[in-house]
């Protein structure tokens, strides 16, 4: 309640406005033009006088005794286009902001923690939150005022208002950023859980039930008005649902992974995913694909066809790698994103244009068998997309062939014939705006992606495919001394990685490790480890900071904990720790990892859905969890064999084909056969050749 006085004078304010003709774009220029971002490249040429996020402008903000306007989005999302189009391309908004304001244009995927910070300040003022995001801040950082999209009217007005309300109000102004400020601190600070630690399966069952009351249990995923894959969410209650044979929950598990797969958020032409619905069946995408949703959809893929054998899952996992390496793929790397929008057919940006058909097009292009198409893609059931339709597969096959009486030949003939028309029909349409950043965190989440595939498949090209990404991470994004880039591009400018680029690229090279048992992947992982604990441990909190110490401070000192679209990279380092812990014998990283999990666990308990990784984090406590060893000549082959036949996502795999000092290894090389190690709480059973009865002494 006490900002509402302060937002009541911003939002009342009285204004004229008078017609000013919009002129090309192109004919300014800002410094946005030396920039290699594809986001903020788009914003080079508005008349507004961007700047990029430099703390030299916060001291020019001082100096000329002006507040700073933050604004933040990222190249694929939509509606940023449509207030850069609508607003910042006019020159009546455009000669205000620059008359009264320092003006900084952010890209949220190269600069994560400005974009923490403020997300969580407008979010306290409005309830709210979401991109564009448009923060008003103070020269020292602290925010005053914000709000997510405003039409050209509405934010002249509220400029002009909190102008005129800085001005006249001073003190006031200073004193409602302060007092935000440290709400958004105090946001940051976990109290320490003063009981005793213990991790129980009966406490897990419990979250599990509380979890459960906000399933949808008829379009499967959770309650609400629109749908986001959260593999992460899915890929944990995947695993309970294994380990604990709990049927109910496989179900569900199966009817999400389901509408997932045939929904509209499925690109069934060229295969990849849309970030989200904006409808709760799973219908209507929001067209923009991103590398870091594709990547984790094909780890839950691949561990949803290894738990059901479906092959719908197995089709989806090689047709989103084959969308990746098609769309994304750059020098053994990959790009980040592709936007929502791309122009229709009279030249103007759209959302979904690339995608979508009007029923006069397919009509066209199928011919024969049309209505037979239209109810296999759910063309005049589904809603519209800008008054077109997306393709929406409304059945399994398997129900589709008994329902209209043909064959499986007969329609994967016609699918054939169906997708090569209008494949063909979208070559000709202009593809949407591909963003060419190489972000680390993101190419560690499709590496780690690809160690999963080859898990569950065997397939050798995937394993190649992680090696390939992970020297050239090793190349391009860690410096000689440990220090990881957040981004990989063609400008010599570096931007220091975040908590999330350490955690995720230490996490993918332990999987990676796991697949080869090749141990300098797993001392790259150390050691990215160790550098964490040195620079980013705040040790007073027991948790790391998602920025350096060295990194200049914001308004709070930011610590990412929930797991939200990429897990939260304190519950991804915990993890690590866990893993590092029994690989190196190292029994502090142990107990880093089980405090971390302890001190979180009262908001764990409370709101598993969004702490899914920590949740994951503590059935390796609460449940059974084998560390298994295979050491030998046919150590490589009998890992794969151990992978490819049983789903067991509670065992930690450590193996040679030589002797070996890593404490797991030492004394198990046995030049005359390759023996299986299964250990729990260090112990062990006696050693087998057999991948089966490994299997079974871990309960599978």
């Amino acid at each position: 309640m006490r900002y509402i006085k302060f937002i009541f004078f911003l939002t009342i304010v009285t204004y004229s406005f008078f017609s000013c003709s919009q002129k090309k774009k192109e004919k300014f220029t800002n410094e946005l033009i030396h920039e290699t971002s594809p986001y903020l490249l788009q914003h080079a040429h508005n008349p507004v006088n961007w700047v990029p996020w430099d703390a030299k402008y916060l001291e020019k903000a001082k100096k000329e005794n002006k507040l700073v306007l933050v604004s933040i989005g990222y190249s694929s999302c939509h509606w940023c286009h449509v207030m850069e189009k609508e607003t910042f391309e006019n020159e009546e908004v455009a000669q205000y902001m620059n008359e009264h304001f320092i003006n900084i244009k952010i890209d949220r995927e190269e600069h994560p923690d400005v974009d923490k910070t403020y997300m969580t300040a407008v979010q306290i003022m409005t309830g709210n939150g979401g991109w564009p995001l448009n923060c008003i801040i103070l020269p020292n950082g602290k925010p005053v005022w914000g709000g997510t999209y405003f039409p050209k009217n509405e934010w002249l007005a509220s400029l002009k208002g909190i102008q005129k309300f800085y001005t006249e109000n001073p003190t006031d102004t200073d004193n409602f950023a302060e007092r935000l400020s440290q709400d958004i601190q105090s946001l940051q600070t976990v109290i320490k859980n003063p009981n005793e630690i213990t991790f129980s399966a009966e406490k897990a069952k419990e979250m599990i039930n509380i979890w459960k009351k906000k399933f949808d249990t008829i379009n499967g995923g959770l309650i609400g008005s629109n749908q986001f894959p959260r593999p992460n969410n899915y890929l944990l209650l995947l695993r309970y649902a294994y380990q604990t044979k709990n049927k109910e929950l496989q179900n569900f598990i199966t009817l999400t992974l389901n509408k997932m797969a045939l929904g509209g958020l499925n690109d069934h032409l060229e295969g990849g995913f849309a970030r989200y619905t904006v409808d709760n069946k799973w219908h209507i995408p929001h067209f923009e694909k991103m590398l870091y949703d594709n990547a984790q959809l094909v780890s839950l893929f691949s561990y949803g066809y290894q738990t059901t054998n479906n092959s719908l899952y197995k089709d989806v996992v090689y047709k989103t790698l084959d969308f990746i390496e098609k769309e994304f793929y750059t020098n053994g790397l990959y790009f980040s994103s592709l936007n929502a929008d791309s122009y229709n057919e009279t030249k103007e940006l759209e959302e979904g244009a690339y995608y979508t058909w009007t029923k006069d097009e397919l009509t066209a292009l199928i011919q024969q068998d049309i209505d037979l198409f239209n109810d296999y893609f759910g063309i005049g059931i589904t809603e519209k997309v800008e008054g077109k339709h997306a393709l929406v597969k409304m059945y399994k096959d398997s129900i589709f062939i008994k329902k209209h009486h043909i064959s499986l030949p007969t329609l994967h003939q016609k699918l054939n014939i169906w997708k090569a028309s209008l494949l063909e029909a979208r070559t000709k349409r202009e593809k949407p705006e591909l963003d060419t950043k190489i972000l680390t965190s993101w190419n560690a989440l499709l590496l780690k992606a690809f160690t999963d595939a080859y898990k569950v498949f065997g397939e050798e090209k995937f394993k190649n495919k992680a090696i390939e990404m992970a020297k050239q991470l090793k190349k391009n994004a860690i410096s000689n001394n440990w220090e990881v880039y957040r981004s990989i591009g063609k400008s010599n400018r570096k931007i220091n990685g975040y908590l999330e680029d350490y955690a995720l690229l230490s996490n993918a090279y332990i999987s990676l490790y796991q697949i080869t048992l090749n141990e300098k992947w797993l001392t790259y992982a150390k050691e990215l480890t160790a550098y964490s604990i040195t620079h980013f441990l705040d040790d007073e909190q027991g948790y790391f900071k998602y920025t350096t110490k060295k990194d200049a401070a914001l308004i709070a000192t930011n610590f990412e904990f929930e797991d939200v679209v990429i897990p939260s990279s304190n519950s991804v380092m915990s993890k690590n720790l866990l893993y590092l812990g029994h690989y190196y014998g190292n029994n502090t990283y142990l107990e880093m990892s089980k405090n971390m999990l302890h001190n979180l666990q009262p908001k764990i308990e409370k709101y598993p859905q969004a702490y899914s990784n920590w949740f994951d984090n503590y059935l390796d406590f609460a449940l059974p969890y084998y560390e298994t060893v295979i050491s030998g000549k046919e150590a490589v082959i009998e890992t794969k064999k151990l992978f490819t036949e049983t789903y067991i996502p509670n065992m930690l795999v450590s193996g040679s084909t030589t002797k070996s000092d890593l404490p797991l290894l030492q004394h198990r090389f046995n030049e005359d056969k390759t023996l299986i190690y299964v250990c729990v709480n260090k112990a062990c059973k006696l050693p087998t050749e057999s991948i089966t009865v490994a299997a079974e002494l871990m309960g599978y």
